[in-house]
């Protein structure tokens, strides 16, 4: 079920694999897999939106409530395509593949719909940006993951330990700062030295 969810989300617009990947990995799946399916259920909407967006933008500006929507479309992309128009193939690559919000494969197959750029072409673009999108996702969350966890596993009980701990008088005792002043007749510390 967790694969199927993966995959689903994965599909969604605006959350695509950046946010399938991290989820399905909360949820238990092993990174490489949510890494492939969302990968997969990333491209799959992709050839249907570079084949027939034209025709639905067509159809929905024919109701006055749909046209702004169209508009609205329109415009983004539109103004999201420059890099796209100058440098076309590997713009159209490196606008997927940079895991951004306002990027994608959901914007990337829009904007190579609305300048059209043929499937054979625009798919390879595509689908080698969403691959190497994946990848980074992936090893972001999995670094991430050992990072946060390095930090709290050891590093977080260092910070906070010598507050915490220095309350308790067999520890404080224990402490060589405590038994320097007790050989030198001082009065011991009553707080943390690290304070």
């Amino acid at each position: 079920m967790d694969l199927l969810i993966t995959f689903l989300i994965s599909m969604v617009p605006v959350i695509e694999l950046r946010g399938a990947i991290p989820i399905g990995m909360a949820a238990g799946v092993e990174p490489w897999v949510a890494c492939v399916l969302s990968v997969l259920g990333n491209l799959l909407p992709v050839p249907f939106i570079l084949l027939f967006i034209r025709k639905i933008f067509a159809w929905m500006r024919r109701f006055d409530r749909l046209r702004p929507i169209v508009e609205a479309l329109e415009r983004k992309a539109d103004g999201k395509s420059d890099k796209v128009k100058k440098y076309e193939l590997l713009g159209l690559f490196l606008f997927v593949a940079v895991p951004l919000p306002g990027t994608g494969a959901w914007t990337g197959s829009l904007i190579a719909a609305l300048m059209e750029i043929r499937l054979k072409r625009a798919i390879p673009a595509i689908a080698l940006g969403v691959i190497t999108a994946g990848i980074a996702v992936t090893l972001v969350a999995v670094l991430g993951v050992e990072a946060l966890s390095f930090f709290l596993g050891y590093w977080l009980p260092i910070i906070t330990a010598p507050s915490a701990y220095w309350k308790s008088k067999p520890i404080r005792e224990s402490c060589g700062a405590y038994a320097w002043c007790r050989r030198r007749g001082r009065q011991p510390p009553t707080k943390s030295p690290t304070r």
